[in-house]
C-alpha cells in the first residue's frame, strides 16, 4: 500500500486533549482492553495527526509521536480501523499476533506482494480472518511488516494449506509510511521468558522479543505453532506468489491443482472484487449474465489462478452453470437478478454486503493481461522504431572546391581538397566576408562582391571571349548559391547503420509522376530511385501487392543504367507513403499532386 511515494502529505497538527483521549480509548479497546494503563504510552502526550493520500489516491490519517515517528494510521475516508506501524510494534510487539517467514520472503513483501500461505514458517497464535498480524523473520521479533489475515490461521494448520494468499500486507519496513519517521532500523531480536503479563515497552535499540499470548498452546519452552506440511527450512524454499504487485515474477511460479470447490471460491472472490471495485450506480446495469461473466468475472479472478492447472471457470466449479452461481450470489445478498426473455440479467450489485466489506482488493488476471498487453505494445513500438531507424535513409549534400574556387579556400586557410556541407560553407563564407570587411556599409544585408579580387575571380572568372558580369553586391543567400554553383557537387547516402556511400554529382529526388498511356489510361511512373538503394524489382514486386495492380520495369530512354517502374493506375499517394516507409526522406520525393 505504501510501496510507492505518497501522493500528498499535509502538515501535521497536535491533537486536542479530547481527541487524544478518544484515540487512546480506541487503542485500548482494540489492542489492550485488559491493560488500559498502557493507553497513555501507546498514545503519548503531544501526539500529532497528519492527513495523507496514498499513490493510489486513497486518503488516510497518520498519528505521529512528538518526535515524528508514525505510531498509528487509518486508511479510507472516515475509517475507524486503527493499524499500528512497525515503530509501535518495535516497542510493543505484544499488540498483535506474530507470523514468521523465511528471510528471502521479506524483500518480496517490501516490494508490494501479499503474504502467501506457502511463505509462512511459524505462527505465535492462530489469527482469525481480518485480524492484524505482525510479520518478521524471527519468532522473537522484530516486526518487518504489518498485514491483515484473509484466511483463518486454524484452517491453515488443520488443512495443511500451502497455496493461496494468507494475509494482505498493508505496511512494511522501509516503505513511504516508515519514511515519514526517523527512518531507524529495527532493533535486534532476543529471547524472552514466558510470562502472563505484558512487558514494558522496549526502548529504541533494545531487544524486541514478542511475549507469549494467553491463547497460545505451549509445550515447555516452545510457544509457537509450526504450520504443518513444511518445515521451517522447506518453507524458506517455497515460492511466495506475488498477490498484487509483481506480475513479472509470475513467470517463475509453480503450477498447482485446484479442486472444484476451490474454483468456486475463486469465482466468488472474483465477484466480490467486481462489486468492491465497481460503481453500482453505473448505467451499465442491467447487464446480461453472459456479458457480466466474460467482461467482469473472468478478468477479476485473482492473479494467482493463472498458474492453476485447472481452468478457473464455471465449468470446472461445483456450480457447472453461471445461472446457478448467480442465484446463490443473490441468496447471499450480493446482487439482484431478473429474467428477461429467457436470459438472466444482473440489475444491481450490493456493495454493503458483509462479504464485500471484508473482501480485500487483489491484483487480477485482467491486470496481468493488461500489463502483458502493454508490455507487448511497448516492445512492438520499440521494435518498429528500431526497424524504422534501421531503414531510415540519411542524405547529406556535399560540395568540394573545384577549379576557380580552390584559391578562395586556400586564402581562407581551409582544406581545398575537403568536402563541405551547406552549413560548413555558410560558416566559411561568413568568416571570409567578415575578415575581408566586405559587408556593405549602407545596406548591411548586402555583400560587396566586386570589392574582393579573390572572391570575384572564384565566382565570376574573367576569362574567355564573353566573361560573366561581376555584380557589385549580392545578398548572402545569393552569394551562397553562386559559390555552390562553382564547386563540385557530391552526396553521401547511408541507410541505418550500413556503410555510407559517397558519390560525385548532384543528387536528384525520386520522381513520381502520372502518365497517360494508351488513350485515357493512367499509370504512375517512378524514376531516380537507384541512388536511394531501392531496386526496381523490389519496388515493382511490393507495389504490385500494395496497389493490387500490375507493375513493370523498363529502361529509361537515353540511359544505359537507369530504370523506371510503371504502376497501373493513379497511385501517387500509395507510392509516396511506401517510399517514406522505406526510409526515403520526404524532401527527396518529387511527386505530382495526388
Amino acid at each position: 500500500m505504501f510501496k510507492k511515494n505518497l501522493r500528498q502529505v499535509k502538515t501535521s497538527a497536535p491533537l486536542r486533549n479530547s481527541d487524544r483521549r478518544a484515540l487512546r480509548d480506541r487503542v485500548v479497546r482494540g489492542f489492550c482492553p485488559n491493560e488500559p494503563e498502557n493507553g497513555d504510552e501507546l498514545v503519548p502526550e503531544g501526539i500529532l495527526s497528519q492527513k495523507i493520500t496514498t499513490s493510489a489516491g486513497i486518503p488516510g490519517i497518520v498519528y505521529l509521536a512528538s518526535g515524528g515517528d508514525p505510531l498509528w494510521f487509518t486508511i479510507g475516508r472516515d475509517s475507524e480501523d486503527l493499524i499500528p506501524t512497525v515503530y509501535t510494534l518495535w516497542k510493543w510487539p505484544v499488540l498483535i499476533p506474530t507470523i514468521t517467514v523465511p528471510a528471502p520472503v521479506i524483500p518480496i513483501l517490501m516490494n508490494g506482494a501479499d503474504l502467501m500461505a506457502a511463505g509462512i514458517a511459524q505462527m505465535m497464535t492462530l489469527p482469525k480472518v481480518d485480524q492484524l498480524v505482525s510479520v518478521g523473520t524471527n519468532i522473537m521479533g522484530p516486526a518487518l511488516a504489518v498485514g491483515r489475515m484473509i484466511i483463518d490461521g486454524e484452517r491453515i494448520m488443520k488443512e495443511n494449506i500451502n497455496k493461496g494468499k494468507a494475509a494482505t500486507i498493508v505496511h512494511t519496513f522501509k516503505d513511504s509510511l516508515w519514511a515519514l519517521g526517523s527512518k531507524t532500523n529495527p532493533p535486534e531480536a532476543t529471547p524472552f521468558s514466558v510470562s502472563g503479563a505484558h512487558p514494558a515497552p522496549i526502548e529504541s535499540g533494545a531487544s524486541a522479543g514478542p511475549p507469549p499470548v494467553s491463547n497460545a498452546t505451549t509445550d515447555g519452552d516452545d510457544i509457537s505453532l509450526l504450520v504443518p506440511g513444511a518445515s521451517s527450512d522447506e518453507r524458506g524454499k517455497l515460492p511466495l506468489e506475488p498477490g498484487s504487485s509483481s506480475p513479472a515474477a509470475l513467470d517463475d511460479e509453480e503450477k498447482f491443482f485446484m479442486t472444484a470447490e476451490e474454483v468456486s471460491a475463486a469465482l466468488k472472490d472474483a465477484l466480490l472484487q467486481v462489486i468492491k471495485t465497481s460503481n453500482t450506480s453505473s448505467p451499465a446495469f442491467p447487464i446480461a449474465a453472459s456479458t457480466f461473466y466474460t467482461s467482469h468475472i473472468l478478468p477479476s479472478r485473482a492473479i494467482r489462478t493463472i498458474h492453476s492447472t485447472t481452468s478457473v471457470d464455471i465449468k470446472h466449479s461445483t456450480f457447472k452453470s453461471f445461472g446457478a452461481f448467480l442465484k446463490q450470489a443473490e441468496k447471499q445478498g450480493l446482487l439482484k437478478l431478473k429474467d428477461a426473455r429467457g436470459e438472466v440479467n444482473i440489475l444491481s450489485l450490493n456493495s454493503d454486503a458483509d462479504d464485500v466489506i471484508l473482501h480485500r482488493i487483489h491484483s487480477t488476471v485482467g491486470d496481468y493481461e493488461n500489463t502483458q498487453k502493454k508490455k507487448k505494445e511497448r516492445e512492438g513500438k520499440r521494435d518498429a522504431a528500431n526497424e524504422a531507424k534501421e531503414k531510415q535513409i540519411m542524405v547529406e549534400e556535399l560540395w568540394k572546391p573545384h577549379l576557380t574556387t580552390i584559391r578562395l579556400f586556400e586564402e581562407a586557410k581551409l582544406d581545398a581538397s575537403g568536402m563541405y556541407t551547406l552549413a560548413d560553407l555558410k560558416a566559411a563564407l561568413n568568416a571570409y566576408v567578415d575578415s575581408h570587411d566586405l559587408v556593405n556599409k549602407s545596406e548591411q544585408m548586402f555583400i560587396n562582391t566586386d570589392a574582393d579580387p579573390t572572391l570575384r575571380e572564384a565566382l565570376w572568372p574573367q576569362t574567355g571571349k564573353n566573361p560573366p558580369r561581376v555584380p557589385e553586391f549580392l545578398k548572402r543567400e545569393e552569394l551562397m548559391v553562386a559559390l555552390c554553383a562553382k564547386m563540385q557537387p557530391w552526396h553521401r547516402i547511408q541507410q541505418g547503420s550500413s556503410e555510407p556511400i559517397l558519390k560525385k554529382g548532384q543528387l536528384q529526388p525520386i520522381s513520381v509522376t502520372v502518365k497517360a498511356r494508351q488513350g485515357k489510361k493512367q499509370s504512375t511512373l517512378i524514376t531516380g530511385h537507384e541512388p536511394f538503394m531501392l531496386s526496381s524489382e523490389y519496388l515493382a514486386e511490393t507495389l504490385r501487392t500494395r496497389c493490387a495492380t500490375s507493375t513493370s520495369v523498363s529502361p529509361v530512354k537515353g540511359s544505359s543504367k537507369a530504370e523506371e517502374v510503371l504502376v497501373q493506375g493513379k497511385q501517387i499517394k500509395t507510392v509516396v507513403e511506401f517510399l517514406e516507409q522505406t526510409g526515403v526522406p520526404k524532401k527527396w520525393i518529387k511527386a505530382d499532386k495526388a
